[in-house]
Parts: C-alpha cells; structure tokens; sequence
C-alpha cells in the first residue's frame, strides 16, 4: 500500500488531459503542459486562431510544438510499474481498494456521484465517454439529502428511546413502590397471623388450665373419697370382727350385755350417699362442652369465611332461561326463577330440561375458584325450622329408598300427567300422602355441561351433578347409590364455593360461614351453576 501511492502520484504526472489516457509521443506547448502529439494536433486543425491550451487557456502556436523526449521513456517505465501492479493477488488489491475506497477500475479516490447511473466515480470515470455527459456532483453535496433523511430519523430514534427510558424509569419507580408495599404487606400478614396465633395460643392455654383445674379438682375428690372409703373399710372391718366375736359367745354371756347396747356401740355411716362427681364439677363440665362446641362453630366459621374472602372471587350468576325446563318461570334480569305447576313455555328448546324442572346458569367455568349464593325463600317449609336449630350428621344412608332420591322419582313421574301440574297445592299434598312422602324440596349445586336434559336423571357426581338436596327434613348430599342426611334442618341461605382446577365444590351456610359439605371430583369440560325446583309458592334467587 505504500508503494501504491506513489505510483498514482506519477500517473497523475503523465496523463493526457484531453484523452485522460497515458501519454503517447509526449509534445509540450509554449505554457509548458504536456499533451498526445496526436491529440494536441487535432485540436490545432479543429479549433479557431489563436490557439488556447486547454488546461491554463494560454494562446500558443502550432510552429512552438515540440517533442519531450524524456517524458515518453518516464511514461513508458510508470506504465510498467502499473503492469507489476495489477500482477499481484487480486485479493490483496481488492482489500486496498476497499481500505481506500478506490475506484475498481482506475484505482483511483472517489470525488464524484453521478445522478443519472446512480455511481460513484474518480476523476478518471468523470472525464470517460460514458458519464462525461451525465449530471454528476461531488460526494459530500450528494450526500448531503440521504444525511439529512438519517439525521431527522435519528432525532426521531433518540426521542423514541429517550421515551423508553423515562418509561423504563417511571415503570422502575412504580415497581419498586410496589414491591416495598408487598414487604410491608408480607410483614403485616406475619404480624396478623402472629397476633391471631397467639390470640389462639391464649384460647388454648385458658381452655386447658381450665380443663386442667377441673381434672386436679375431680382428682382430688377421687383421692379423698379413696382415702375416705379406705378408712371406712378399716374401720368396718374391724367392727365385724368384733361383732363377729359377739355373736360366737354363749348364750348366757351373749343375754348378760344389752343387744341394742352392743349394736349402738358400732354405728352405720352411709358413706355411700355421698356422690363421686360434685354437682358443681358436672356443672362445670357441661359448661366447658358448650364453650367447645362454640369454638368449633366459630372456627367453621372463621375457616369458610376466611377462604371465601381470600381465595375465592365471587361471581355474578345469572340463569339461562333457554335451559329451564316449561314449568319453571325465570325472573326478566335472571337472578330469581319460582315454580309455577303451569307449562309456562310455548317454544321447545333443544338446551332445556324435560321433564326435569331444572335450569343451568348462563355463565360456565373451566378454570379458577369462584362463589355465589342460593337464597331459599322457604315458603311451603313453615317455621319450625329455626337456623339455630339442634344440628347433627347422619349416621345412617338411604332415607328415601333404594333408588336416587327414592320416592321423590314418583313426583317427576306426575309430570306425565298434566292434571297434576294444573291442580292448586292442596291436591299436590293429597297427592304427596298417599305415596307416603313429601314432594316439596330442591336441588342447588353445579353440573357439566355435557348432561343429559331428556328423560328422569339421577342426580349424582357420576352423572355430571354436585348438589344439595334441601328440603324440611334437613339437608342431604347427593350421593351414589343414595342421598344421605348432613343437617336436620335447612339454612336459608347456601353459599356454593366452586375450585374446578381443584376439583372442589363446597357448601356452606352462607349466613354464619359453616361448612356444610364439600364433594372431590376431576372435573373436564365446562361446569354452569345448576338448580332444580319442584313445588310452588317457592323461589330461589341467586346472589350477588
């Protein structure tokens, strides 16, 4: 690369300016430029007198031209030097080129761009047949609009990322605000639950010293009355013995002393009367149950409120008129539906339930955990049954008989019979005597999408339904082979806690938060909420 630049400094020496080729039988002029003596004598015959050199514009004469004998052996060796040259690799010139930005063909700098072929070229290129008529500029001018073009998208870039940045940074400060309000909501859970343990922790140590006393008390007493009992037995003992001895003396010693002496001598206590468990400890014990018993129920509460108000997102229900079955009247906003024992529908639905009086929610569910509640308008049930009634589980299944829901299969068997649904409530309790069963309850609790809506069903998880049977008799669990009893009464208000991804569905009484039951299945496909109703003067209304 050194030598190579030399080399076109000589060239630059020894150039025709009217060929721009090399020099051939170099001639000088009276200014001194060196042409072609062919060229130079061409432009003498075309041009006018006087004659002007085409590089200074000095006037010369023909008769001045003279040859420069030197100048032809100087061209003759740089042209050799430019034969050497383009013998080397062709690699090795062409990295030349590029680290100098040359031209190709003429290796020489790059000055100009021409607009009409879009080039760039030398001087050499410039001056050539091909672009000298061509509108050509200097580089930097023609540059000069592409630059401005990048230039303004730069301006355009940098706002951009001036904007990402001050995104970034209000995004920054946003996330850090909130992660500093997610450690102090991590310390005010540790100090909640901390304060809630040992809130518990105090309940537990109360309870147990006061089980603890009333065990040391009952103890005590066993104790004293042991000891007690011992001393007595002693004592007994050896009064029989002394009896004993008494009764084997003679007669006539035996009728010398007084018997009713001898007898008042060793006097009965009733040691028995006395009772192994005081009154007031009884009372004490049965006082501790009932505390037992409402710290279980306000821990059921506790339990289902807390996972309801935390974990569960309480969802909106509204009833699918096009799925409830004829008898079935569904409010206008699709909160509410009562019973009416009229075919209400004039338009059979290929959704709906027949003759099931049954109606699927609008709204289905394939993942997450969601709540709603069933409020039970219990107006055919009476008033006997109180929410604080007397509560147990049921140790015995099959209630109503060997089939699902047992002899409740003969009320959906009166839909076949139009009479029966046209008749007033008295008739539908004749009805129900004489089978020897109550017709009036109802179902709540969710369904696959997927059941069947035609024909008697068995509501069952096997079939596709979670639900609650509620009726006057309490509450049962719609299970396989057959329904079992968990509450001897009805609460008025069924909260229904769905964890499909969990495969949950649980029940609680939606008024004091119990737990009620909770059904465990694998659930696939769309799950809607799902009740079923079949007696009048009833409503249930769907909540929130």
């Amino acid at each position: 690369m050194a030598a190579a630049s030399p080399l076109r400094n000589l060239e630059d020496g020894v150039l025709c300016s009217i060929c721009l080729d090399y020099l051939r039988d170099p001639v000088t002029i009276d200014c001194g430029h060196v042409f072609c003596y062919h060229c130079i004598i061409k432009v003498c015959e075309s041009a006018r007198q006087p004659l002007h050199c085409s590089l200074c514009k000095t006037a010369f004469k023909k008769e001045n031209i003279r040859h420069v004998w030197q100048m032809a052996s100087l061209v003759e060796n740089i042209w050799r030097m430019k034969v050497d040259e383009e013998r080397q690799p062709r690699e090795e010139r062409q990295l030349e080129q590029r680290a100098e930005k040359l031209c190709g063909q003429h290796l020489e700098k790059l000055h100009y761009y021409c607009k009409d072929d879009q080039q760039i070229l030398c001087v050499m290129c410039r001056e050539s047949r091909e672009h000298r008529h061509h509108a050509a500029v200097l580089l930097e001018k023609a540059a000069q609009p592409h630059r401005g073009k990048i230039l303004n998208h730069l301006k355009v870039l940098k706002r951009d990322r001036d904007r990402i940045q001050n995104f970034q940074s209000m995004g920054e400060d946003e996330i850090q605000a909130l992660l500093a309000k997610f450690q102090n909501h991590k310390q005010d859970i540790a100090s909640v639950f901390e304060q809630g343990h040992q809130f518990l922790r105090e309940r537990e140590q109360y309870l147990l010293e006061w089980l603890d006393g009333m065990e040391q008390e009952l103890t005590e007493g066993r104790n004293s009355r042991v000891t007690k009992g011992s001393e007595e037995v002693i004592r007994l003992g050896t009064l029989i013995s002394e009896l004993e001895n008494k009764a084997r003396q003679p007669a006539l010693e035996l009728l010398s002393s007084h018997c009713d002496f001898i007898i008042s001598r060793y006097p009965r206590k009733k040691f028995w009367i006395e009772k192994p468990v005081s009154p007031a400890i009884k009372k004490r014990a049965e006082e501790f149950s009932n505390k037992l018993l409402s710290l279980e129920k306000g821990l059921r509460g506790f339990h289902g409120k807390l996972m309801r108000d935390l974990e569960y997102k309480t969802s909106e229900i509204i009833l699918n008129s096009q799925t409830a079955n004829g008898y079935l009247s569904v409010s206008p906003d699709g909160k509410s539906m009562i019973f009416t024992g009229l075919w209400m529908n004039k338009h059979q639905h290929g959704q709906q339930f027949d003759p099931e009086p049954g109606v699927l929610g609008s709204k289905g569910f394939t993942w997450g955990k969601v709540y709603w509640e069933v409020k039970v308008d219990r107006l055919w049930w009476g008033a006997e049954e109180e929410e604080e009634a007397v509560k147990y589980r049921a140790e015995t299944r099959g209630v109503f008989g060997s089939s699902y829901l047992g002899g409740f299969v003969g009320v959906t068997d009166g839909y076949r019979s139009p009479g029966y649904r046209d008749e007033n409530e008295e008739l539908e309790e004749e009805w129900s005597q004489e089978n020897g069963i109550w017709p009036k309850f109802c179902l709540v609790g969710v369904a696959r999408e997927s059941v069947v809506r035609r024909g008697f069903l068995n509501f069952t998880p096997e079939e596709g339904f979670w639900t609650l049977q509620l009726s006057s008799a309490g509450v049962y669990a719609g299970t396989s082979p057959e329904p079992f009893q968990i509450l001897s009464y009805c609460p008025r208000q069924i909260g229904i806690a769905l964890d499909y991804d969990g495969g949950k569905v649980a029940f609680t009484n939606a008024r004091t938060q119990e737990f009620i039951y909770e059904f465990s299945s694998s659930f696939s496909g769309r799950v809607f909420p799902f009740l079923w109703l079949n007696c009048m003067r009833s409503r249930l209304t769907l909540r929130p």
